[in-house]
C-alpha cells in the first residue's frame, strides 16, 4: 500500500449522510449504518493486510490473533482470550488446540470442578514466531493508518475510542 495522504477521486466526491443525520436517521441505507461500513472494513482490512504476512508465516488471521494476544507474556484465562479476540468460544478453542498441537502455546487446566478454568500462555517458540511477524504486522498496519491525513487519523482514532467506551459501557453517553 502507498503511503501518500492524498484524497483520491473515490472518497472525495462521495455523498456524507451523517454529517446532518437527525435521531431518527432518515436517510441511511444499511450501506450507511456504522456497523455495516465497520464490518465490510475489517474484512477488506483482513483479507489485504493481515492475511498476506499472517500466511508468510503459515498462520491463519484467527492464529495470529490470539498468538498476538498472548504475547504480553502474562497468562490468559480462556474467558479473557474470548473477551478480547472477539471471536466466539468454539473459534478460539480449535484455534488455541491447533496452536497448542504446532507448540506456540500451552494451555493449563486450573481446578479439577466441571468448570474449571483455563490458562493461555504463549510458548518460548511461540514467541519467538510473535517477534518475526509484529515488525510485518506494524508496517502493514501503519501503511493503511498512513494512507489518511494526519487529521484524519486523529479524528478515526479518537472517534473509534470514544464509541468503543460507550458502547461497552466505559464511556458516557
Amino acid at each position: 500500500m502507498s503511503s501518500t495522504t492524498q484524497q483520491s477521486p473515490a472518497t472525495s466526491d462521495m455523498r456524507d449522510p451523517w454529517s446532518d443525520l437527525d435521531e431518527a436517521g432518515t436517510g441511511l441505507t444499511v450501506n450507511d449504518f456504522l456497523t455495516t461500513m465497520l464490518s465490510q472494513l475489517v474484512t477488506a482490512l483482513r483479507n489485504s493486510v493481515t492475511e498476506p504476512y499472517a500466511s508468510q508465516f503459515d498462520l491463519t488471521v484467527p492464529e495470529w490473533r490470539i498468538l498476538a494476544l498472548l504475547a504480553h507474556g502474562e497468562p490468559m484465562s480462556f474467558a479473557e482470550l474470548v473477551r478480547q479476540s472477539t471471536s466466539d468460544k468454539a473459534l478460539v478453542s480449535r484455534t488455541l488446540r491447533l496452536l497448542e498441537d504446532r507448540g506456540l502455546v500451552t494451555l493449563e487446566s486450573e481446578g479439577a470442578t466441571p468448570r474449571k478454568r483455563l490458562a493461555c500462555k504463549i510458548s518460548e517458540t511461540g514467541a519467538a514466531l510473535h517477534a518475526q511477524v509484529i515488525p510485518l504486522a506494524r508496517r502493514g498496519q501503519a501503511s493503511v493508518i498512513r494512507l489518511l491525513t494526519p487529521e484524519e487519523r486523529h479524528g478515526l482514532y479518537t472517534g473509534l475510542r470514544k464509541l468503543h467506551g460507550i458502547c461497552t459501557g466505559a464511556g458516557k453517553p
